[in-house]
């Protein structure tokens, strides 16, 4: 079913045959310039704990601690370029590129992009839009990551928008009742809440994305059966959600925090491997 390496992603990259992958998603550090930190809270019911819930019952929370790993680059382009020509030559010629990044770097990265992939193999800017984490207080609060869709061959990529989980419509009372019980696909803004803190599908990693948001990828940009892989894999979650959805799965990490993470929540998952 799947692979999960601890190693540097390039030497991996380096290693594997041109056209071999039907997907990649690349989460790479975000060049935040401080550490990020993850974590957990286990929350316990408590007459006096910490915070009210539901109906006034009161909660004691007490946080995990959880992995970290510096988040600084000298030259982020250079350090991700040689990784973005590898994608392109890994990907088959029906294949697809998502590139999960921050704003900040987003533009910068979509010129390179275009320089390896060509400008008409761009295919989509991906907005995925939170609404937990911190307030603005002398700017518009950043809720938003952006994620660069680029394939293997323009106009002969795969993509299936039936293969995706519908959601519903913002206003629906405008539409007839077949198509609000039916809703409408996704556009390229995804409102999708983070992994919170306390929830169930928290794995203390400290970039965990939602599962929602890899499995819509996956759905619509890979057919079943076919191999995706993730690079700067962290919790794992690309490998989880490709799992349920039967695709084969590549996951590289350099940190052992990140695989320790990845056999535990693949644990349930038969056939992977973790090779030494």
């Amino acid at each position: 079913m799947g692979t999960a390496v601890l190693a540097d992603n390039l030497a991996v990259m380096r290693l594997l045959p041109d056209g071999c992958l039907d997907l990649i998603y690349l989460d790479p550090p975000f060049n935040t310039g401080v550490a990020r930190t993850g974590g957990r809270l286990t929350t316990t019911a408590d007459g006096i704990g910490d915070r009210t819930g539901f109906g006034g019952r009161r909660y004691r929370t007490r946080p995990e601690p959880g992995p970290a790993f510096p988040d600084t680059f000298a030259d982020y382009l250079a350090f991700l370029d040689p990784r973005l020509r590898e994608c392109r030559r890994l990907l088959a010629p029906s294949g697809t590129l998502y590139l999960h990044l921050d704003p900040r770097e987003a533009h910068y990265c979509k010129v390179r992009l275009d320089e390896i992939f060509g400008i008409d193999a761009f295919l989509n800017e991906v907005v995925w839009i939170y609404d937990f984490g911190g307030r603005g207080r002398r700017r518009w609060a950043p809720k938003h990551d952006t994620i660069l869709v680029y394939v293997r061959s323009p106009g002969g990529h795969y993509f299936s928008p039936a293969a995706v989980d519908r959601i519903p419509y913002l206003a629906p009372g405008l539409v007839d009742p077949v198509k609000r019980a039916r809703g409408k696909l996704p556009t390229d803004a995804w409102w999708q809440t983070i992994v919170p803190t306390g929830g169930r599908e928290r794995s203390g990693y400290p970039t965990q994305k939602p599962l929602a948001v890899l499995r819509r990828i996956i759905q619509a940009s890979s057919p079943p059966g076919s191999l995706v892989a993730d690079f700067f894999a962290g919790s794992g979650t690309t490998g989880v959600a490709a799992a349920e959805l039967g695709r084969r799965f590549l996951l590289v990490d350099c940190l052992p925090a990140a695989l320790a993470v990845q056999r535990r929540r693949l644990s349930q998952v038969g056939g992977v491997h973790f090779p030494d």
